[in-house]
């Protein structure tokens, strides 16, 4: 199928929809802190945007949840197109094969992550990108804010979406529970490999993961990486067609934590989660859909989400294989 027809996407969508709005039940939601824990594990959300233009949404598309891991991909597009192939002597492309915030492979591997999207190599990757706004720093604002400020225009950039903002308390509450994420910070500090105050690395890494977006925004904003780097929404080239093509292949080998081989298998896309419950997932050439249904499987993955994009490349007949 070269052209999708909009009529039967929709279609697809909305019976993929129904087969799966009452399987609750199944999974669990994160509770490591407060606001995850208390989001309604009912809620179930699918958006799906093309690249001529066409939306469409069913569910519960209004209501917004942090994109926690989601966010990594996108500090790895405002980080790749400066740093170049430099950026590769500081984190790996491999699956780690470990879980997302293990310390083990750090110690082996002298301090360098093995991944962009475990939260080592996320640490690693959002501490090079402040290292772009110092620059920028002055009297009134600190790096981090600046920083901060840069991650919520190119997000609200990618989606058209002006009111997309930092939840201030998840953000607040992942701080304080960040000893894991301080102990990585920390240990690949001393190989070296972070140069920024640790505090103000964790500071910009908990608020970049408590952006709050709903489907339809985070489809959207994912648009780019299905139009060969460009945003379709604007016209605006994001990453080059090099970094696009290789941002795709770290979400198709990496994306989903320790489930990214099964996802790989069952689903046939790109793709990225978080423990919000979204995963956004595309097909190059054609469309990103996204997923929201906080009940999480053991490997810290949506479900229902998981579930939902299987069906969704079965039934269109498309994936990247």
């Amino acid at each position: 199928m070269d052209k999708i027809d909009h009529i039967e996407l929709g279609q697809i969508v909305t019976r993929i929809y129904n087969r799966y709005k009452d399987d609750i039940n199944v999974g669990k939601v994160a509770d490591y802190i407060p606001t995850l824990k208390e989001v309604d594990p009912r809620g179930y959300a699918i958006s799906v945007a093309t690249i001529d233009g066409f939306v469409f949404n069913v569910g519960d598309y209004h209501t917004g949840f942090t994109i926690q891991s989601i966010s990594k991909v996108l500090t790895l597009a405002m980080l790749a197109p400066r740093l170049g192939d430099e950026l590769w002597r500081f984190v790996g492309r491999e699956p780690s094969g470990n879980s997302f915030n293990s310390l083990v492979q750090l110690e082996n591997e002298k301090g360098i992550p093995r991944n962009p999207f475990i939260n080592a190599g996320a640490l690693v990757v959002t501490d090079r990108l402040m290292d772009f706004y110092k620059d920028d720093t002055d009297i009134r604002l600190s790096t981090r804010a600046i920083t901060k400020e840069a991650i919520l225009r190119f997000v609200r950039g990618l989606s058209g979406e002006e009111n997309i903002d930092f939840d201030k308390i998840t953000a607040q509450a992942e701080i304080l529970t960040a000893e894991r994420n301080y102990a990585l910070a920390h240990f690949m500090k001393s190989f070296g490999n972070i140069g920024n105050s640790v505090q103000d690395v964790i500071n910009t890494y908990c608020h970049q993961c408590s952006i709050r977006m709903n489907t339809e925004q985070l489809a959207k904003a994912f648009l780019f990486l299905a139009n060969s780097g460009v945003n379709p929404l604007n016209g605006e080239r994001i990453v080059g067609l090099r970094d696009a093509k290789r941002i795709n292949a770290l979400m198709l080998t990496c994306g989903l934590y320790n489930e990214s081989g099964d996802f790989a298998y069952r689903v046939g896309m790109p793709g990225k989660s978080g423990v919000g419950g979204g995963i956004v997932a595309l097909i190059p050439g054609k469309l990103s859909i996204a997923v929201w249904s906080p009940e999480l499987n053991s490997n810290g993955n949506s479900h229902r989400g998981i579930s939902t994009l299987e069906d969704f490349t079965t039934e269109l007949g498309i994936s990247v294989f």
